[in-house]
């Protein structure tokens, strides 16, 4: 588990470090961006201080929503997630992207793998259980390896497909690829990884006023 952010030993004030991490995260903006949205409310900082406070406190911030997100969840026994996975490019090579929702669109899991197959999707899914418990249905497309990682579960009867059902989760991805085109590219596994966990928990499973993003 991540620790709290410390800002100890920085001069710029909490809230603007937040601010301007919040801002790269949930919009699709460079970091160059960045730095001239903050230039305009007065705040100099060069873009690569942006990235350094990124990387350094992305993981952070993101681990605190996602653990107030997991204390409300388990709060409630009815819990219905939409799953899928899509596909994107590392370094010319292609990986996938799985993601679970909930009912509310608020992103529980997010996970990259090598592979779209049955262990791929029974890693995710044991990643998924061990954070937030069992869901009471499934919601996936007809792909079978969900089927089967669902059987090695004992869930198969929780899953549930149809045509529309799966949208809720199909457009959750919508902005992660506006996203992704801002980035350009990834360069390894590891870091889209990391943005990926990053985004989905600061984007959809933050209010503005937890983001820093209500100051003007």
């Amino acid at each position: 588990m991540n620790k709290p952010a410390s800002f100890k030993y920085f001069k710029t004030s909490p809230e603007i470090i937040r601010l301007a991490v919040m801002l790269y995260i949930r919009f699709p903006l460079s970091l160059r961006n960045v730095e001239n949205l903050l230039h305009e409310r007065g705040i100099d900082v060069s873009h690569e201080t942006v990235r350094y406070w990124w990387n350094r406190f992305g993981p952070m911030f993101a681990s605190e929503i996602r653990r107030k997100r997991v204390q409300q969840l388990r709060a409630f026994s009815r819990w219905k997630w939409h799953i899928d996975e899509v596909f994107l490019k590392v370094n010319g090579k292609r990986h996938y992207l799985w993601r679970a929702v909930d009912d509310e669109g608020e992103v529980l899991e997010v996970v990259v793998t090598k592979r779209r197959n049955k262990q791929a999707a029974l890693k995710f899914l044991k990643k998924l259980m061990k954070r937030h418990g069992k869901a009471e249905n499934v919601v996936t497309d007809r792909f079978a390896s969900y089927r089967a990682a669902l059987r090695e579960l004992g869930a198969t009867e929780k899953q549930q497909t149809g045509r529309w059902l799966n949208n809720r989760v199909e457009n959750s991805h919508l902005p992660f690829r506006r996203r992704e085109r801002a980035v350009q590219r990834f360069r390894r596994m590891r870091s889209l990884q990391k943005f990926a966990s990053v985004h989905s928990s600061s984007l959809f499973n933050s209010p503005l006023r937890e983001c820093g993003l209500g100051l003007r």
